[in-house]
């Protein structure tokens, strides 16, 4: 039996700024918890360190790790967490270079050579669902027979065949959710739920649509896979002999099956749970069905985030919606939502391809049409992996490769050159979003005012729009975090970005193969 730490960096950095602390979410993630429920499946032991509700403190992994002697440590990380993986590497193998180090997630799964290139204190990077990654490599498996891993083999680096995708998500462990800390939600706001104690969910894996700024496939893969109903409600179950009173479901498209998801919403009724939930990642405005979303209240959810990103039918297509996610789709699945009980909220975006001024106030114009309780809205920055990183990248115009600066929101100028708009026209549009969207539009803010008298809320709405708009005008700045390697490492990608970063979809080669012999 093995031991292992899993952990999940800090966003204090990333989401400080803007609506960071305020309306992104800070609760235990899934892909930690899933993780750990395949090493305990196996008879190892584990620890869970959430630094995402935490600043980042170097000290305390140290002690950690120190304390608990682990045998391999599991780092997650989005890319504009990519640094801190590489950090806590370092953290990690200055305690004990016996420690087998691993990192895995989006930006790993993105360019997972160019991880372990820059990350020189992995021993390896898991690709796509890895969820027995960790549990192959504590059984003492051959690196080489492991799917999906890249691992390091003296000077080189060595590329597993990918393992594909798991067709029967039944046969995952149950999610490892009880070894999250009890303080993990002390930092949760009611803008995201209102239920504490909180904790995420899944239904289902995968997406078949291909929106060009989404990088679910990296991980996730192009293709839906569905667990069954009963196993559904087995997880809600599970959540609620916790404590946890409210589950955050973090499926892509979870209402695109109606006729399966009406069955999940039935089995959670049979079932008796008293667990509130919410559809957090944004459902598709086509898959609305207005018998579904009366079993979806029944059943425990009181919260819908539509998908919207533009209020223009041509940049919809542009960037991959389209076809029947048309706009006249949205303004009828608010509505559906709204007789059915729940409250509906929207994501929106500027800054997309194909956007213009135009078609960015048409957005605009859209957000203040469809009857929405909150809505949110960024500028669309392209992450490593997606269609959209790789075209501007092959049009060189991607300007840096320091993940420092992929942070949301407010360092997407200094990311990429926009090919038909400048930066200081798509903040002004930004800005201009929330200025029109919310405070320039009568009728929304008497349905807030009604919204926040129902829900018992105005304290807190008026706390949190006082700091959004600070935020968002820029008199509130992301707090920096120390960092514990040598900072000249972590800006090496920038000096040769044609000659280091040449391959961003990284070619699968035969298993134990190096990228050595593969360039």
């Amino acid at each position: 039996m093995g031991k292992a730490i899993l952990i999940n960096p800090s966003y204090f950095r990333t989401y400080g700024s803007n609506e960071g602390g305020i309306a992104f979410p800070v609760y235990p993630i899934l892909s930690l918890s899933a993780i750990g429920g395949a090493l305990k499946a196996r008879g190892h032991e584990i620890k869970i360190l959430d630094l995402s509700y935490r600043q980042y403190d170097p000290q305390m992994i140290r002690e950690l790790v120190e304390r608990e002697k682990p045998d391999a440590v599991g780092i997650t990380a989005t890319t504009p967490l990519a640094n801190q993986l590489r950090d806590i590497s370092y953290v990690v193998k200055d305690v004990s270079k016996d420690i087998f180090t691993i990192g895995g997630g989006a930006h790993p799964s993105a360019l997972p050579f160019e991880t372990m290139r820059e990350t020189a204190r992995l021993d390896a990077v898991a690709t796509g669902e890895a969820d027995f990654a960790m549990a192959d490599v504590l059984d003492g498996k051959d690196l080489a027979s492991i799917p999906g891993l890249y691992w390091r083999d003296g000077d080189d680096i060595r590329v597993n065949m990918p393992g594909g995708l798991l067709e029967n998500l039944d046969d995952l462990p149950m999610p490892a959710w009880e070894d999250y800390p009890p303080d993990c939600n002390e930092k949760m706001t009611r803008i995201i739920a209102r239920h504490s104690p909180v904790s995420t969910i899944e239904f289902s894996r995968g997406c078949v649509f291909q929106c060009d700024f989404c990088g679910s496939k990296n991980t996730m893969g192009l293709g839906y896979r569905k667990k069954s109903p009963e196993r559904c409600a087995e997880e809600i179950a599970k959540l609620q002999s916790l404590g946890v009173r409210e589950a955050v479901l973090v499926d892509d498209i979870f209402t695109s099956d109606n006729e399966w998801a009406a069955l999940v919403c039935e089995a959670i009724i049979r079932k008796g749970t008293n667990v509130a939930w919410t559809c957090t990642n944004g459902i598709r405005v086509d898959s609305a069905n207005p018998e579904l979303f009366a079993l979806m209240k029944r059943a425990g959810c009181y919260r819908v985030y539509f998908g919207f990103e533009s209020g223009n039918e041509d940049v919809l297509k542009a960037f991959g919606k389209g076809g029947r996610a048309t706009l006249d789709k949205g303004v009828e699945a608010v509505e559906m939502a709204r007789r059915a009980g729940l409250e509906p909220n929207g994501f929106f975006m500027v800054g997309l391809t194909g956007d213009t001024e135009a078609s960015m106030q048409d957005t605009i114009d859209y957000a203040k049409k469809v009857r929405l309780d909150t809505m949110k809205c960024g500028m669309c920055t392209p992450y490593p992996g997606t269609p959209m990183f790789r075209q501007l990248r092959k049009e060189g115009r991607v300007k840096t490769f320091d993940w420092d600066q992929y942070t949301v929101y407010n360092k997407a100028e200094e990311i990429y050159d926009h090919p038909t708009l400048g930066w200081d026209t798509i903040k002004r549009f930004f800005k201009k979003f929330y200025a029109e969207a919310y405070f320039k539009n009568p009728p929304y803010m008497w349905r807030r005012l009604k919204f926040m008298v129902k829900n018992h809320e105005i304290f807190w709405n008026v706390v949190y729009t006082l700091r959004f708009w600070l935020m968002i005008w820029g008199r509130e700045k992301a707090p920096e975090h120390e960092n514990y390697a040598f900072e000249h490492e972590w800006r090496k990608l920038d000096t040769k970005p044609d000659a280091e970063l040449r391959d961003y979809a990284v070619p699968r080669a035969k298993s134990g193969v190096s990228r050595r012999q593969m360039m």
